[in-house]
């Protein structure tokens, strides 16, 4: 269910964030975390510009294994903001730097 609309923009941030990663999840397995599969269908779509600049064709594996600190082989949500947040700070970098 989607959180109750939220005021400031940081705070529809984190609904959003809260939101894509549901819409993912649980399509298969456990609704609480994404698989292999739903975290491909999460990065083609929503950082579709962040994968053509990954070289790598195993990128989506590599970043799997990255975030799955608890090796279950699936992501959940705790995990996923790793990377948005990491992703963030990396955008941050590049956006301050070439301003």
């Amino acid at each position: 269910p989607a959180a109750a609309a939220m005021g400031s923009q940081l705070e529809g941030a984190m609904e959003t964030l809260i939101n894509v990663f549901h819409h993912y999840s649980g399509k298969e397995g456990d609704k609480y975390k994404l698989s292999k599969k739903e975290l491909k269908e999460l990065l083609q779509s929503e950082l579709g510009c962040f994968l053509e600049t990954q070289k790598d064709a195993g990128a989506v594996e590599k970043i799997m294994q990255d975030l799955d600190e608890n090796g279950d082989g699936e992501v959940d949500f705790q995990e996923f903001v790793v990377l948005v947040a990491a992703l963030t700070v990396a955008c941050n970098t590049f956006f301050w730097e070439n301003a």
